[in-house]
């Protein structure tokens, strides 16, 4: 099910960022990367979103229904997706299926923590892993064929895959045993206003999040990158002399990072096995910063592939030891519970990232495809990523040395500094709000959104902030 799941939905955000902003006449629906960045911004922050629902209303109803649900929205989400034309229309089916992806996650990681033991569940989460990744390599590589007659076989391939996930749910799919305490959703609010009021474990999460930015930016600005401003034909001319009929384009982006994966994983996980969270972690991100500065650094499609992969290799390092890092930082009565919420880097990054990613590229990028300065400002644009990565690790280890330690004296610091960034959010929120409605000559609702989300997110803040002092 992880693998079917996984590769209808990295196949088709494999090239989803292309569809949407290539020219009605090359087959794709011409929205703005701006108005792309956005909806990617909130479709993935769905995704990580969702579960924290998800978990408990699997608990409460049996994972075999949610199963059923979970499948066939994400079926008729990525079926009409494909159907739709209108910028409304699919941002709609996406946040469909973005629902239904984030009510799957909990399912799956939930059945194999309640059937597997204490001595065979690292092979079980292994082979959980290994499937994520095997979906991310293969589904892409059948999109080039699709894509090949129509874009919207790109979809229904990703429907089908969803779809075809019902028949083992109804006829092979048993019901783990149940937890003796089910939470209610009321719970999950509680717990969820709990974890989000400790400033001193958000500010950890605000921080690790500058490396998802990068990370965001694989599913929009690389493959408009690589689209614009990337001469493929070496690389398909190296196949060619091989037999191999390979044609590079947007979805090998996810190919790449895929298999870096599945070629590596085992072997940097041996490296870093004794090594702490702290240093791992902050040496993922700069080997992350470092496939950031190849794509700075050359248009050459071999240093764009070599960029891939060397991100993918910072990734694989940093992420595994993020969980127990946290592990580290949470309350030591509490760990299970922030466990639950250590997602929240992707919800952050995701916002940021895919927004930010299509701001700058409508921006900077766009306007200068095929003159002669476009290089000049394809460095500078990927190293504006570089230096917020370089941000974020120098902030990693500054949270470390300051604020690990769960001391009164480091939460009121922490507090503090998350009142001012909660504050920054409400202000930046009322000044999108001035905008979206007195900044033309009609209401823009995409600023709007944004306005509210801004707002949302730093009152909520305070208000968390100010219950749990």
């Amino acid at each position: 099910m992880e693998l079917f799941e996984r590769a209808a939905y990295y196949g088709l955000n494999s090239v989803l960022a292309v569809y949407l902003t290539n020219k009605v006449s090359q087959g794709g629906l011409g929205f703005t990367e701006q108005s792309v960045g956005f909806l990617q911004s909130l479709i993935y922050a769905f995704t990580y979103v969702i579960p924290i629902a998800g978990g408990a209303l699997a608990d409460r109803y049996g994972y075999r229904r949610m199963l059923l649900f979970a499948f066939s929205i994400l079926s008729a989400g990525y079926f009409v997706a494909g159907n739709v034309t209108a910028y409304g229309a699919v941002f709609a089916s996406l946040l469909f299926m973005a629902t239904g992806a984030g009510l799957f996650k909990p399912i799956i990681s939930g059945t194999l923590a309640r059937t597997t033991t204490e001595e065979n569940s690292g092979f079980g989460f292994g082979i959980y892993y290994w499937m994520i990744n095997i979906g991310a390599f293969l589904a892409p590589l059948l999109v080039t064929v699709l894509k090949g007659f129509s874009w919207r076989y790109v979809f229904i391939a990703s429907a089908l895959y969803c779809a075809a996930m019902l028949l083992p749910t109804v006829f092979l799919f048993k019901d783990p045993p149940k937890p003796t305490n089910t939470k209610s959703l009321g719970e999950v609010a509680r717990g969820a206003a709990m974890v989000l009021g400790d400033a001193r474990f958000m500010l950890m999460i605000v921080v690790y999040s500058g490396f998802w930015i990068l990370y965001f930016q694989t599913f929009g600005s690389v493959l408009w990158y690589l689209r614009d401003f990337v001469n493929t034909q070496p690389v398909n001319a190296f196949f060619a002399s091989l037999g191999v009929p390979l044609k590079f384009d947007t979805e090998h982006v996810t190919v790449v990072n895929g298999g870096t994966i599945i070629l590596l994983q085992v072997l940097v996980s041996r490296v870093v096995k004794n090594v702490r969270p702290l240093p791992t972690m902050v040496s993922g991100i700069v080997i992350g910063t470092l496939g950031f500065l190849c794509l700075a650094a050359s248009t050459s499609v071999w240093v764009f592939i070599l960029g891939l992969s060397v991100f993918s290799i910072g990734e694989m390092t940093a992420h595994p030891k993020y969980y127990s890092y946290v592990g580290l930082v949470a309350p030591a009565d509490k760990k299970a519970v922030y466990m639950g919420y250590a997602f929240l880097y992707g919800v952050i990054g995701s916002l940021i990232g895919s927004s930010l990613g299509g701001a700058l590229y409508g921006s900077m990028l766009k306007p200068v495809v095929g003159l002669p300065g476009a290089a000049a400002a394809a460095r500078k644009f990927w190293l504006i990523f570089v230096a917020l990565n370089i941000c974020a690790a120098i902030g990693l280890v500054i949270y470390d040395r300051m604020f690990a330690q769960d001391t009164p004296e480091t939460n009121a610091k922490a507090r503090k500094i998350m009142m001012g960034i909660y504050g920054l959010l409400l202000a930046a929120g009322l000044l999108f709000l001035h905008s979206s409605i007195f900044g033309g000559a009609e209401v823009s609702y995409k600023t709007l959104v944004q306005a509210v989300i801004m707002l949302l997110l730093g009152a909520g803040g305070m208000v968390v902030s100010f219950a749990k002092r």
